[in-house]
């Protein structure tokens, strides 16, 4: 082993040696630019998983349908986040309006799909805050498959402001909490357009049953106006979950 060794450090000296008599050789031309070369330098150290990996939407090599209803579901929060109205459904053609021409009749099957359970469970009624019924988005995959690449460029997409953190990382659940409200109720200003926050908890299989329990609780605040000491309870506790939550796990 030593041999080995002494001999790769010979070989490392001479390559050494070899590359500083070419680089003294070859000087450079002080008149000629170097930001093309330091670019091409940085990015051959850059990642391949960082190089290559997707910036839009139309980028996204995952699961068609997944990445849809995922994007339907942030929508459905433009009503509470963004001011918007939530877009209605159009109306169906009259079929005694427009007869059908002379085709073969096609019997329409009474069993739906899963993308129309999905679209029917993604249109409900928003509730009385104006927030979809499910307040938290869970992806789950294998690892490698792009789940947290996905949620960043969706949540881009939408006009978010990605923020992750990392369950398994926060053991305290006060500290989780914290994290949690300060992202959900704060916005970010620096760099990002003053766009709100979407949060992206990663890893939410390994945190601790306490720290589930936290979010739980956020999830299911209701609005205290009426009731005695609410402004009080709600300045300690937070106030309703108005910003979406996307939660990432592996399958187990």
């Amino acid at each position: 082993r030593r041999q080995v060794l002494e001999a790769s450090q010979q070989l490392t000296e001479i390559i050494n040696s070899c590359l500083g008599s070419e680089a003294s050789t070859e000087s450079p031309d002080p008149s000629t630019d170097t930001a093309p070369a330091a670019q091409e330098e940085s990015a051959s150290h850059c990642l391949w998983v960082d190089k290559f990996t997707p910036q839009r939407y139309m980028e996204l090599l995952s699961d068609d349908y997944t990445n849809r209803c995922l994007l339907k579901w942030l929508k459905l929060w433009d009503t509470v986040v963004f001011g918007k109205d939530k877009a209605g459904k159009k109306p169906k053609p009259n079929p005694a309006a427009n007869p059908p021409l002379s085709h073969p009749k096609e019997h329409p099957s009474k069993w739906k799909t899963k993308v129309q359970l999905t679209e029917e469970m993604l249109e409900a009624e928003l509730d009385q805050h104006q927030r979809p019924k499910h307040k938290v988005a869970l992806l789950c995959g294998p690892p490698g498959l792009g789940k947290t690449t996905l949620a960043h460029v969706i949540a881009r997409h939408a006009g978010y402001n990605a923020v992750e953190m990392n369950a398994s990382d926060d053991r305290s659940p006060e500290v989780f909490q914290t994290r949690i409200e300060a992202a959900t109720q704060m916005r970010s200003v620096l760099g990002s357009h003053e766009r709100p926050n979407c949060l992206i908890i990663d890893e939410i299989d390994g945190a601790p049953a306490a720290s589930i329990n936290v979010l739980l609780s956020i999830i299911q605040r209701k609005d205290g106006e009426g009731e005695a000491g609410a402004g009080r309870r709600r300045r300690r506790e937070g106030g309703l979950l108005l910003r979406p939550i996307i939660c990432i796990c592996n399958d187990q």
